[in-house]
């Protein structure tokens, strides 16, 4: 793919299949250093429109193909991800400041996408039904048509290709917008590698552009449904538009996690499964650990030790750099986390660590002793900042964790595992993990929040992505014609 390299990549996106963005162009920036290395084109509502026409003609072949077609091109797919895992490693580190160990979390969860997705070809895809008349009687899952996919910046690969595989694998076309922060990452990359699978032209299209293009890709008649990631504010936005225009949405949205960590636990280990829970990517993952709910007889030693371990972990640019924590994405999001911690200090959280930065780079910081008023408490943080905040009562806990709107993912650390998925059984939340922290995700298993954290679980695993991209069909066979009166 040599994407590394500008002039084999720049504008390739908007030729042949891939439309001719008629915007002009975005700067692909590095936030580390700032740097521009390269262009990408803007799309316009105009391009949204006609892409989706296009969609919708190549999509009719494409799902009449058979299904070993699909199959196959689905499984290139991922080996081409793999060959080139170096090289996307690469991107990931320039355009969204993911440190290597998360890249390579990235390429594999991504390649493993879409292994996963090539035994949807093959998935059972109806039953037979009773029926009281003469006849056969069944329903069949057929392709929704053309599938618009929004991904968010944050971990572009991952957060495309959970719909976008399952999606072609099962028929449909796919038009995806990435976010124009990692339009490299998170869009040219999957144009060159379905079009280096084998991919037929116009099947899957990628149009970077900011919310007109996101509204155009909603509401474009040959749409037929939505996957969206984002914001909940975002969210809620696509979410109104689709039901206006009778599209299905399937929202993931934010979260504001909860780690719970009760009194039976070794604190030290315990204080390290948080501190991977909030500081991996530098806490902009929408699952990260956004809550430290520690018992009050162990919080004081938790948020010491959890202090000590991030004090000292490096930071810097983790193209060039061995370091532990990349650059957050851009300068309004760096001033936002930045106001939630300045806020919630002075509403009474203590300031142990961090608090700090330098250009995109935000120290780790532990918050203790922070109040539920706080705004570190209540608001997602999308940020690498720990907010600990003592309990006494598993009642107390339990009321805790479930009085926010957001319910995406749940923690729990104990001894006692049996009391832990009791405890989970009274938190609405989409994901429980006992004894790990919030930030988990396999291809093979369904993932999505509740409440303001979205509309359930729509990505992964067989049952929930062929409920999220096919419609159900009814259809029933007489051997002759009925007689009916008139």
């Amino acid at each position: 793919m040599a994407l590394l390299d500008d002039g084999a990549w720049r504008g390739k996106l908007w030729t042949g299949a891939w439309t001719d963005g008629s915007g002009g162009t975005y700067d692909v920036v590095e936030p580390a250093t700032g740097d521009v290395v390269g262009a990408v084109g803007k799309a316009t509502p105009e391009d949204v429109v006609a892409a989706a026409d296009r969609a919708a003609e190549a999509q009719r072949a494409w799902a009449a193909a058979p299904f070993e077609d699909r199959a196959r091109v689905l499984r290139r797919a991922g080996e081409v991800l793999e060959a080139d895992a170096d090289e996307i490693r690469g991107w990931l580190a320039r355009e969204t400041g993911a440190v290597q160990p998360f890249g390579d979390f990235q390429v594999h969860t991504t390649a493993a996408e879409c292994y996963e997705a090539s035994a949807l070809p093959s998935h059972p895809y109806g039953e037979l039904l009773r029926t009281g008349a003469p006849r056969l009687s069944f329903a069949r899952r057929v392709p929704a048509g053309v599938v618009g996919v929004i991904a968010p910046f944050n971990v572009p690969t991952i957060l495309a290709i959970r719909a976008i595989a399952p999606a072609l694998a099962l028929g449909n076309a796919v038009v995806l917008k990435p976010d124009p922060r990692t339009a490299v990452s998170g869009g040219v990359l999957f144009a060159r590698v379905f079009e280096e699978a084998g991919l037929p032209a116009g099947v899957f299209q990628v149009l970077p552009g900011g919310a007109d293009v996101g509204e155009a890709l909603v509401t474009a008649p040959p749409v037929r449904v939505i996957a969206f990631t984002g914001s909940t504010r975002a969210g809620r936005a696509v979410g109104a538009l689709a039901g206006r225009h009778l599209k299905r949405a399937h929202l993931e949205l934010g979260g504001n996690s909860a780690l719970i960590v009760l009194p039976d636990v070794d604190v030290t280990a315990a204080a390290s499964v948080g501190a991977w829970g909030t500081f991996a990517h530098q806490g902009q993952i929408c699952m990260a650990t956004s809550r430290h709910l520690v018992h009050e007889s162990i919080a004081e030693e938790y948020t010491a030790v959890l202090t000590e371990k991030v004090a000292e972990l490096p930071v810097g640019d983790p193209f060039r750099e061995q370091v532990a924590l990349g650059p957050l994405i851009d300068a309004g999001q760096r001033d936002r986390v930045h106001g939630l911690v300045t806020s919630s200090v002075e509403g009474g959280a203590t300031l142990r660590t961090g608090g700090t930065f330098e250009g995109l780079f935000y120290r780790p910081t532990v918050l203790g002793d922070v109040p539920v008023e706080a705004p570190a408490y209540r608001e997602e943080i999308f940020g690498p900042v720990a907010p600990v905040t003592p309990f006494r009562s598993l009642d107390e806990v339990a009321e805790l964790a479930r009085g926010t709107e957001y319910g995406l993912s749940l923690g729990i650390l104990t001894r006692d595992v049996y009391a832990g998925l009791q405890l989970a059984e009274r938190i609405p939340s989409g994901l429980v993990h006992i004894n790990d922290q919030t930030v988990n995700d396999e291809a093979v298993a369904p993932f999505g929040g509740v409440g303001a954290s979205g509309t359930g679980s729509r990505h992964g695993g067989p049952q929930a992505n062929v409920e999220a991209f096919t419609e159900t069909q009814w259809v029933t066979l007489r051997g002759d014609l009925p007689a009916y009166p008139f």
